[in-house]
């Protein structure tokens, strides 16, 4: 039987060359279909997520799942493309990698990286900006610029540090190394470690319960835990408080609370 959580098997759109779309009610799945290039970011790719995240900012999609093909998750930018490029040229891409990376930071659905292969470099960076990542057996991450003469520029080393701290980040970084699901994990990086053959349905039915739950609320919570970490404690409690304050005046507060009372399925609009 096959599976209905895996793209594979739903209807799809191509949004770029590269990038696939698929539906599954609320929650849409882009992956990343490059496959001889392990998922190598061009420019064209880079400028085809920006378009995308953006396509979807006032949408009604509630979750956004990013996946790879085959071996590759996303294993970087596209090196082929740095060895006749110009300095300016160079500083571009970089430009434009860092203003789309944060378009996915700060979309306001909750987002999951799906990393099924290989995430280095520049993969590894935009896995980064989702709000939670699972992964298969199969997924190595590594920020391997050192060993290129460079450092990472899509925010490696200040996402990466934040996430697990300065010490590992620069154990990670310095050596080049690749680092296994089971060490991720247990850094705090992913929420799941599965099997190949589970990833999509995992990954699916993950985006499926956050876009089942109050979409307001699950927006509210992303920025306010965003925000709230760069903010003093006391400062960042006020601001919590504000939109809980909102959201209790919301539409879906009061269903989410009726349906509560009433023992059923609460209905949310997102209004």
């Amino acid at each position: 039987m096959t599976d209905a959580t895996d793209p594979a098997a739903l209807p799809h759109r191509r949004v770029h060359d590269h990038l696939v779309e698929t539906r599954q009610g609320a929650v849409a799945t882009l992956r990343v279909d490059r496959e001889a290039a392990l998922g190598a970011l061009s420019t064209g790719m880079v400028t085809a997520l920006g378009d995308y995240f953006r396509s979807i900012r006032g949408s009604d999609v509630r979750a956004l799942v990013i996946t790879g093909t085959g071996r590759g998750f996303i294993a970087g930018a596209d090196v082929a493309e740095y060895r006749d490029a110009s300095k300016a040229d160079f500083d571009a891409y970089q430009r434009l990698s860092r203003s789309v990376f944060t378009e996915l930071e700060h979309l306001p659905q909750p987002t999951v990286a799906a990393v099924n292969g290989y995430a280095f470099g520049g993969g590894f960076e935009l896995a980064l900006c989702c709000d939670l990542i699972v992964a298969s057996t199969k997924a190595r991450f590594g920020l391997p610029e050192v060993k290129l003469g460079l450092v990472p520029g899509g925010g490696g080393t200040q996402r990466l540090a934040r996430a697990i701290g300065t010490r590992a980040t620069k154990d990670l970084i310095f050596r080049g190394r690749s680092m296994r699901p089971e060490e991720a994990e247990r850094r705090g990086l992913l929420v799941q470690v599965v099997e190949p053959g589970d990833l999509q349905s995992c990954a699916g039915e993950l985006a499926a319960e956050l876009a089942a739950n109050a979409p307001l609320a699950v927006r509210e919570a992303k920025r306010l835990i965003d925000e709230g970490v760069q903010q003093a404690l006391d400062a960042a409690l006020t601001a919590e408080q504000a939109a809980l304050s909102r959201l209790f005046g919301s539409t879906d507060g009061r269903e989410g609370i009726a349906a509560f009372m009433d023992k059923r399925d609460p209905r949310f609009t997102g209004s």
